[in-house]
């Protein structure tokens, strides 16, 4: 998870105004304001200084009104999603955000001045759920890392749903631990699971 955690730093790229997201193309978006968080990250003095609550304060303003949590954690859950009540989908929505904003945040101040590159981009027309795909670059790395994107269409905005870190997808990598909580102790036992290691990781922060 460390490796996921390192790199979505760069899944931090929907900072622009709601305006400017319908009105652009996704692989526009993404480069453009891709370019603009990495050069904030670069200069803000509190993140280089570790400061969690500053990281995420950027993830909360600028990333989350841009992702489709409610999917992301429907598809983490898999076929188990459906069993789930209304109110049950609410929190597991809820505690899931909460840890993907903390793992964001911590990705944000283990930036180390990683590069990225856009690949080359199709789409049809009305086109509604498309893969948006860059490479990382690591000084010292061989090899670039693959970062993509699935974004979906929701009205005029687009919005991302998934993540996939070198052929593995975020929402699939938390599918198989979510469902062996389940298995152990149903839908609440897996809500339990994530207000635990929420705690944990807001109480590690205020150390």
């Amino acid at each position: 998870m460390r490796l996921f955690a390192l790199l979505l730093a760069c899944a931090s790229f929907f900072v622009s105004p709601g305006a400017l997201a319908q009105q652009m193309a996704p692989d526009a978006l993404v480069k453009s304001v891709t370019d603009e968080v990495l050069d904030i990250i670069r200069k803000d003095k509190d993140i280089k200084a570790g400061s969690t609550k500053r990281a995420i304060e950027l993830v909360e303003q600028k990333v989350l009104p841009h992702f489709n949590f409610t999917r992301m954690t429907a598809l983490a859950v898999g076929k188990d999603w459906r069993q789930a009540t209304p109110e049950q989908q609410k929190v597991l929505t809820d505690e899931f955000r909460d840890l993907l904003v903390r793992t964001y945040s911590n990705a944000l101040i283990a930036y180390k001045n990683e590069t990225v590159d856009y690949r080359p981009f199709k789409m049809q027309a009305g086109e509604t759920d498309v893969t948006v795909r860059t490479q990382i670059h690591q000084a010292g790395a061989r090899q670039p890392i693959a970062l993509d994107y699935s974004l979906e269409k929701n009205g005029n905005a687009w919005k991302v749903y998934d993540v996939v870190v070198a052929g593995v997808s975020l929402v699939t990598n938390y599918r198989s631990s979510f469902a062996n909580e389940i298995r152990n102790g149903g839908i609440d036992g897996l809500i339990k699971t994530l207000k635990a290691k929420n705690s944990s990781l807001e109480a590690a922060a205020k150390k």
